[in-house]
């Protein structure tokens, strides 16, 4: 019987990967075809994402697919939230794609709240402040640059305008449009009472579109260039939402944390929390799969030992080491765990957000505290990873008092679930069970969406227990 494939595009902050899927034996199989490295560049002083090149690499995986000889039946494109591309009425894009790090968004929130009070904006829309969402990104646009807003005719997320790029529809997707704090939660909508009172043009934001929806074809110019035609079908759009969707548990009650450049800890809401004791705790309520909503709190996660890996990588000369020594993460984590240094940081903190030197701004959030400063990188692992520990159980506790529900373990899927020793700290930290896996969960969880909307599953509930069944979990207690 021949395999039905399809095809994950998963782009993070960092790297990309195309994986592609098929059912054996009731169970899912992956295999990842292509992998490339993803970072924002610094244009005329801003941060800003080359789209363009994030595209070629998307058509260059799909190109994989037909020299495997594995065409797909469908294939999605999932990426971080909040940040987007302005359309004019030609389709042409105006402008850079400004990555959500960018510095343009300071003090936005100010401008935002002389409009309306931030505890009123919380209420509307359920969403943390973050001064990268896209809300304040906008007002940046609107102030900043109010001649290219004017110009503009549509607004799409990073995944809507790669998926138009593929088949010149433009649609846009719930889960990732959730994250811009402009959609109303009660009718999982845009928010256009808000939007018209910001003084943003109501245009850009047509009808929202669920995971699952037939977004097209593909161009020919594209079916030329890849040697195949496949169905583009939207998975959750935004990353986390995809995540989600491959925690391998099918209880209402589960605790969850998407570990990868962030650690996104939460539970599963059917009804968004918008109390002014979530707003205090900075909880917010993204929108998810089958309009669940992604009650969870957004921990700085693993983008701090990435970006120490990175300046280690790159030949920063750290107490006498070179850039030949094993910097890989296994390693980190492992070596970490041998050191004594007991001092934490908050991983919250915004200095560490985009610091010139990650390295150095850990050192001196130590000093500054009094507290013992790392000398070693596998000390300044220590102090990350156990940072990240406290920021768990910290959230856990919040997460507990907010929802009035009780969780005995932790689902933690995505990449941070291969970090043996910061599961164990995890667990000893929280006093709960981790249950880690699986490590492909973007993945995952976009291909879910799309073998529901083709029939491989009924529903998410089936979509979970083969998840479960075919990646399992390895147990930390």
């Amino acid at each position: 019987m021949e395999k039905s494939y399809y095809l994950a595009v998963d782009i993070g902050a960092s790297s990309g990967r195309h994986i592609l899927s098929h059912m054996e034996n009731g169970k899912i199989v992956l295999e990842e075809i292509y992998r490339f490295s993803n970072e924002n560049d610094l244009k005329d002083g801003h941060r800003v994402w080359d789209t363009e090149r994030l595209f070629n690499e998307v058509v260059n995986g799909m190109k994989k697919c037909s020299e495997l000889g594995k065409i797909p039946v469908s294939m999605g494109i999932d990426t971080w939230g909040v940040d987007y591309v302005l359309l004019d009425e030609n389709g042409q894009k105006l402008g850079p794609c400004y990555a959500y790090r960018d510095s343009r968004t300071e003090k936005m929130d100010e401008e935002v709240y002389k409009i309306i009070p931030q505890n009123e904006l919380y209420r509307r829309t359920g969403i943390q402040k973050a001064i990268f969402n896209t809300i304040y990104q906008l007002m940046a646009m609107k102030l900043q640059e109010p001649e290219v807003l004017d110009k503009a005719k549509t607004l799409l997320m990073v995944p809507d305008y790669l998926h138009y790029l593929l088949t010149g529809n433009m649609l846009q997707e719930y889960t990732n449009a959730s994250t811009t704090q402009l959609v109303d939660p009660e009718t999982n909508e845009w928010d256009y009472e808000l939007i018209e009172k910001l003084g943003f043009p109501k245009k850009l934001f047509d009808s929202l579109n669920m995971p699952g929806t037939f977004v097209g074809g593909l161009l020919p110019a594209i079916k030329n260039q890849v040697g195949f035609d496949t169905k583009v079908v939207m998975p959750a759009t935004h990353d986390t939402g995809s995540a989600v969707m491959s925690v391998p548990s099918n209880s209402e009650d589960v605790l969850y944390i998407s570990s990868g450049t962030w650690s996104l800890m939460g539970c599963e809401l059917l009804k968004a929390n918008t109390t002014s004791d979530a707003e205090k705790a900075n909880f917010t309520n993204e929108g998810g799969y089958d309009h669940r909503y992604r009650f969870l709190k957004n921990i700085m996660g693993l983008w701090m030992i990435q970006s120490v890996k990175k300046e280690l990588e790159d030949g920063y000369q750290f107490a006498g080491r070179g850039s030949d020594e094993d910097f890989s993460f296994a390693h980190l984590c492992e070596k970490a765990s041998f050191e004594t240094i007991d001092s934490l940081v908050d991983a919250n903190d915004s200095r560490f957000l985009a610091p010139e030197s990650m390295i150095r701004e850990i050192k001196d959030a130590c000093w500054e505290k009094n507290l013992e400063v790392p000398e070693t990188p596998w000390q300044i692992a220590r102090v990350i990873y156990r940072s990240l520990a406290e920021c768990y159980k910290n959230a856990a506790i919040e997460i507990e008092q907010l929802t009035g529900k009780h969780f005995d373990a932790i689902n933690i899927v995505g990449g941070g679930s291969n970090a043996k020793w910061l599961n164990e700290l995890t667990a000893e930290t929280t006093g709960k069970t981790v249950l880690a896996g699986p490590g492909e969960a973007t993945a995952i969880g976009n291909l879910g969406a799309q073998m529901i909307a083709a029939g491989e599953f009924k529903d998410l509930k089936a979509f979970r227990s083969c998840v479960f069944d075919s990646f399992g979990v390895k147990t930390f207690k």
